[in-house]
């Protein structure tokens, strides 16, 4: 007599769990890649991304790596090779880094006359943006590699064109010979950090005044530990140490401002981790994805991490943190936290990343690959859209998150994606099962054709496994007035199950569903596998 078992997709990537403990929790995935968490439940494959300015997409400056984005105003700024550049479509790139203009700024033409204050080796780079009372902001950027001052830029005006804008650029001056990594703006100050020659110290500058560092209610402040990474929270600022955290509080009052500590054991591995999400402040610390509230609430102990599913993978990237380009950004609209890594040189093909979602239970979590982000950079436009770019080693910057292929260089490429299910016992582990039938709750937003892999007993090569199996396609469905022919299907269901036939008997079995394509994407919502128990071993 046939019986039912169903498996729910939700729980996100665990790569933590022992075999047995995972046959009590069937909706965790053992593999999940380049699809990402419907807090709602569900894994749906991932967009793609497309060249910033599409078919007649421009690289800022030719082949030089992609160092640094930002969302700003209507457009964004890359940084490459030695060189700053805007750009609004991504066809044409205005350069940035200019010497000194004063007074009421540049017009047009004679901001692009002047000559270019390059930025010498520039590395990784760290943005801050001052809102002020300026159309689109006061933007300062610190970077990883140059022995450069900090860069000061601002744009003034409305009008579409580019040609009737004012412009303002500068060198910021710090002190003497330091030329700090990372910037944040906390409390109408810019905060500097990270010099080579004064790793320890942090400097602030007046209060909105941020490209003076000599004036009233300016000053720096000595740690005992090596600075990594500073972001204001709430009413402080956080300064992330290779071993410690802290916190300054009063920076307005000379008198009250103080240093305090929030741990002296965790640190940060590296400053690219550091995101706002959800009310709180995620960094990649030795031990895994840490929050700062639940170190500061719980202390050193492990249970301060939220990555505990994902930790062979945060471990991986622990173990191999100064090989790798770390970028992270937050996806506002999908209440995501995206880190990727790469080697500078690494092959696109190897380039890999994670995805936390935040859901009811928490941060689940899926993995990318095959998306080479050596800058990245999510916000708000002017109209207060997000906007989501990253940029690759060969000095690309792409439409992140969009689209249904990986489009590096413009050449469309298949999406990779797979879901695996662990091996289960449809809870019973001494009998065998014949599955006579599996199907699949999809929701799907295109036309899409994924494949079905299933293998018994652990994939056991003794015994017989059954073939892939092409499922039958599945088509959007049509909605009076927004059909498109030959595209979606009248009478197509928002989530169909699609039944597909099985073969093969076995103690334990799997489901693997995968694509590889250029198909729209799909989510995943459950699989229903009805089956024969046979006599009990």
């Amino acid at each position: 007599m046939s019986q039912p078992y169903g498996i729910s997709c939700k729980g996100g990537l665990n790569t933590n769990l022992n075999q047995l403990e995972l046959l009590a929790q069937p909706g965790f995935a053992v593999a999940l890649s380049n699809f990402e968490v419907d807090p709602d439940g569900g894994y749906r494959r991932i967009n793609g991304y497309d060249p910033f300015g599409g078919g007649s997409a421009a690289r800022p400056n030719s082949s030089n790596a992609i160092k640094g984005l930002q969302v700003y105003g209507d457009g964004v700024i890359a940084c490459t090779g030695t060189n700053v550049y805007f750009s609004q479509t991504g066809t044409s790139w205005l350069q940035l880094n200019k010497a000194s203009v004063a007074g009421g700024g540049d017009d047009h033409t004679a901001f692009t006359g002047r000559s270019a204050a390059a930025r010498t080796s520039q590395g990784q780079v760290s943005f801050a943006v001052f809102e002020g009372n300026t159309d689109y902001g006061e933007v300062v950027m610190t970077d990883l590699g140059s022995a450069a001052k900090p860069m000061y830029f601002k744009m003034t005006g409305t009008d579409a064109a580019l040609s009737n804008r004012t412009y303002f650029a500068k060198e910021i001056t710090v002190s003497g010979t330091v030329y700090p990594k990372f910037c944040t703006i906390h409390d109408k100050h810019l905060v500097v950090a990270g010099a080579a020659t004064a790793p320890n110290t942090i400097y602030y500058s007046g209060t909105n005044d941020i490209d003076d560092f000599t004036t009233t209610g300016s000053g720096s402040i000595v740690l005992d530990d090596k600075v990594v990474g500073i972001r204001s929270f709430r009413d402080d600022l956080i300064i992330f140490c290779v071993n410690s955290i802290y916190k300054l509080q009063n920076i307005n009052n000379a008198s009250t401002i103080t240093i305090v500590p929030i741990t002296k054991n965790v640190g940060c591995m590296d400053g690219g981790s550091i995101q706002e999400i959800a009310g709180d402040l995620l960094f990649l610390s030795p031990d895994g994805l840490r929050t700062i509230a639940g170190t500061t609430r719980i202390g050193d102990v492990e249970l301060g991490s939220v990555s505990r599913p994902i930790q062979s993978i945060i471990g991986n990237i622990a173990r191999g943190i100064d090989d790798f380009i770390i970028t992270s950004a937050v996806l506002r609209s999908k209440s995501q936290y995206r880190l990727f890594y790469s080697k500078v040189d690494a092959a696109i093909t190897g380039s890999k990343g994670v995805i936390g979602t935040i859901t009811p239970n928490g941060f689940e979590w899926s993995e990318t690959e095959g998306i080479q982000a050596h800058g990245f950079t999510s916000g708000l436009d002017i109209d207060g859209l997000e906007q989501t770019y990253h940029g690759d080693k060969d000095g690309y910057v792409y439409n992140h998150d969009n689209g249904n292929s990986f489009n590096p260089a413009g050449t469309e490429t298949n999406i990779s994606a797979r879901y695996e299910t662990p091996f289960l016992d449809f809870g019973d582990a001494g009998t065998r099962k014949t599955i006579n039938y599996a199907k699949i709750s999809f929701t799907p937003e295109g036309e899409c054709q994924p494949t079905l892999r299933m293998r018994y007993n652990y994939g056991d090569t003794t015994i017989p496994q059954p073939p892939d199996y092409v499922l039958d396609q599945i088509q959007e469905p049509a909605e009076f007035g927004s059909s498109k022919f030959n595209a979606v299907a009248f009478g197509a269901s928002n989530d169909p199950l699609v039944r597909q036939a099985v073969q093969g008997s076995g103690d334990t079995c799997n489901f693997r569903i995968y694509s590889i394509d250029t198909n729209a994407p799909y989510a995943i919502n459950g699989i229903y596998a009805d089956y024969r128990p046979s006599g009990r071993r």
